[in-house]
């Protein structure tokens, strides 16, 4: 009987596992189906399109504490060619510490040479970025804005190639750009968020926009209608994920989306575990409150379609960590029973897991195929990647289940290095770097245990076992780093 009730659980978790995964390859196949004849579309349009006159616009920066990039983000907007003042640029300053001086500084700079920019601070942070954005909305001059997080650096000609999509299409509620990478080559680390966050830009985006579905803005990187962002009713902060719930109901109030994969945008990644873990957690839970928020509406206006099944796997994509930690701790159960259990039975699981592991990674191949990445180095990566989306499920259920239980957290910013360390940035140490190594250890222990019992699942559970130890291992090794000095930065 508990044979039975361990493989019938284990069932379950492959199976909602590989839904996410094959859907990966509808992705992949939604992508290619469009991507040549949107491309081409979209270059020629930027190159033959002749803007008659210029909407004015307003690129905000909302910063908290960016001692170490806000210059460099003033400087690259400030440089953004665009006519002559028709552009204007605002800082949304929530800072407390000495970033509020550099600021000030820089923007004195800019504007003695002409540029018209300004501060906009706040007496408390209330909503967070959400918030500023919210409070600044009144003060933004024109109908369009751009935004930019402070730790990217957006190209000199990129209200010269995203404007004219949105003076063409009036309905076009936003526009979103492709992230690039300032340090990915970095570590391992960097290289594996690298490969991460390329498929879902490359792929994912473009499948999605270029099919029909919702598309969310990125929070940054991006080009908004004023108009649109009313009629959607307004940034809001009853999620951590601000712009994926904006994005969905402003296209909910009748407003399209584009994206441009061509225009990229440059961005700093975590270079640091422990604040890339506080960006995931973020992404996580703020993903699951939206699906919590958004999805009773989607399903009122959309019914059973494809349109809603692509959105409610899109937004609720962060309950595979959960799984795989449930997955994980079964497997070892799993082993204890394995004699009685068919053959059948426990080839169908390992062919359902490897489908599942087999259709993600394609995705990526499909992304650095297209971004023009050699095999060698997508080969190379692609591990890392696997070793940390496996470690990071802990990390991430915590959040899930947090947002499932309605319990409210902190916005966490991911603060970055920038070209210069003038300010370390400490990002504390969640107490689940302890089940991490645990877990690790157990899978292991699980394998060495079973080792003669003719189990197919000892690569599986190996491939668990390395993820969890890896993260759980670079969490205290990035830990102790930050204790020593400069090099702590994140």
């Amino acid at each position: 009987m508990s044979s039975l009730i361990v493989a019938s659980f284990f069932g379950i978790l492959t199976t909602l596992l590989l839904v996410y995964g094959l859907n990966s390859l509808v992705m992949v196949w939604l992508f290619i189906r469009r991507y040549e004849r949107r491309h081409r579309e979209q270059l020629s349009f930027i190159k033959d399109y002749k803007v008659t006159s210029w909407p004015k616009v307003t690129t905000q920066i909302p910063v908290y504490n960016e001692a170490n990039v806000v210059e460099r983000v003033i400087d690259a907007v400030c440089a953004m060619e665009y006519p002559s003042g028709d552009h204007a640029v605002q800082i949304l300053d929530d800072s407390t510490d000495g970033t509020s001086r550099l600021i000030d500084e820089r923007v004195e700079q800019h504007r003695q040479s002409g540029v018209n920019i300004r501060v906009i601070r706040r007496s408390n942070r209330q909503g967070y970025k959400a918030g500023a954005l919210h409070e600044a909305h009144e003060e933004i001059e024109g109908e369009l804005l751009a935004i930019f997080d402070a730790d990217f650096v957006p190209p000199k000609d990129f209200l010269l190639k995203s404007v004219p999509f949105m003076v063409d299409g009036v309905d076009l509620g936003f526009i979103q750009a492709r992230w690039e990478h300032l340090n990915r080559n970095q570590s391992w680390l960097t290289k594996a968020q690298a490969l991460g966050i390329d498929g879902h830009f490359m792929v994912e985006q473009a499948g999605r926009c270029w099919n029909d579905l919702y598309l969310n803005f990125n929070g940054t990187a991006g080009l908004w209608r004023k108009k649109a962002i009313e009629d959607g009713g307004g940034w809001s902060w009853d999620t951590l994920t601000e712009d994926m719930d904006l994005s969905y109901r402003v296209q909910l109030a009748g407003w399209e989306a584009e994206y441009l994969p061509w225009l990229s945008v440059p961005a700093e990644l975590p270079e640091d575990i422990n604040a890339f873990k506080s960006q995931q957690f973020r992404w996580a839970k703020g993903s699951i409150q939206t699906a919590l928020k958004i999805l009773p509406k989607l399903w009122k206006k959309e019914g059973l379609n494809f349109r809603f099944v692509q959105a409610s796997l899109h937004m609720t994509h962060y309950l595979i960590h959960p799984l795989m930690v449930a997955m994980a701790i079964s497997s070892y159960f799993l082993l204890n029973t394995w004699s009685h259990i068919p053959v059948w039975l426990t080839t169908t699981f390992l062919v359902g897991i490897l489908i599942s592991m087999v259709s993600t990674n394609t995705l990526y191949w499909v992304s650095q195929w297209k971004l023009g990445t050699s095999r060698r180095q997508t080969f190379k990566t692609m591990p890392g990647l696997m070793l940390l989306g496996v470690g990071i499920a802990i990390n991430n259920s915590r959040a899930v289940l947090q947002a499932l239980r309605r319990k409210e957290s902190e916005f966490v910013r991911t603060p970055k290095r920038g070209d210069q360390i003038l300010t370390s940035y400490k990002v504390s140490i969640p107490f689940v770097v302890a089940l991490e190594i645990l877990l690790g250890m157990t899978c292991l222990w699980g394998i060495w245990d079973h080792q003669m019992e003719g189990s197919w699942f000892h690569p599986f559970l190996l491939l668990y076992a390395l993820g969890f130890s890896l993260v759980g291992w670079t969490t205290l090794l990035h830990a102790n780093r930050n204790r020593q000095g400069p090099l702590g930065v994140t």
